[in-house]
């Protein structure tokens, strides 16, 4: 199983959208039964907090339906749990470095996998209202990862898909 962590500030508008664009893609990939995924904040202010009300009717407009999460705070446990964890602005990548913690996990903006837009920070729609715009950048990011993942993890992808398609 291949783990995905999308952290932003409070969890409960870029990290979410950015899983729930992920978790689609991922299934329309067929490989659920390979890749899971989840979303953190850096800060506690939103624990618990279903996504911000704009980010679920942007999911829902779009097509991805059903996305449920509450809102937590990430862990020094999710460096080993999972194998990417993906910020969404500089100052994500800071707070989770600075986090630490020992494990298997790749620490790496989510705009990197999209170089070609010329955006390295997914810009925070919390008090912006670019929640379109956040959309359309993460969707292209969401999609370089995929592409990405698959390529770095090739070989244990075609063994769990194969599993899976015996079940």
């Amino acid at each position: 199983m291949i783990r995905v962590l999308f952290v932003c500030l409070g969890n409960i508008c870029r990290s979410t959208m950015a899983e729930g664009i992920f978790q689609r893609l991922v299934l329309e990939a067929g490989l659920a039964a390979s890749i899971e995924t989840d979303s953190a904040g850096t800060g506690a202010w939103h624990i618990g907090s279903p996504p911000h009300p704009r980010t679920a009717a942007l999911l829902n407009s779009k097509g991805i339906t059903g996305y449920q999460h509450r809102a937590r705070q990430i862990q020094r446990d999710d460096f080993r749990i999972f194998d990417y964890i993906l910020t969404m602005d500089d100052e994500n990548l800071a707070d989770v470095r600075l986090l630490g913690g020992f494990g298997k996990a790749k620490v790496a903006p989510l705009m990197e996998y999209a170089p070609q837009l010329g955006v390295y920070e997914v810009p925070d729609p919390y008090h912006t209202n670019r929640y379109e715009e956040v959309y359309a950048l993460v969707s292209v990011a969401c999609a370089e990862l995929l592409v990405a993942i698959r390529e770095e993890n090739a070989s244990l992808l075609a063994v769990t898909t194969k599993t899976a398609e015996r079940s």
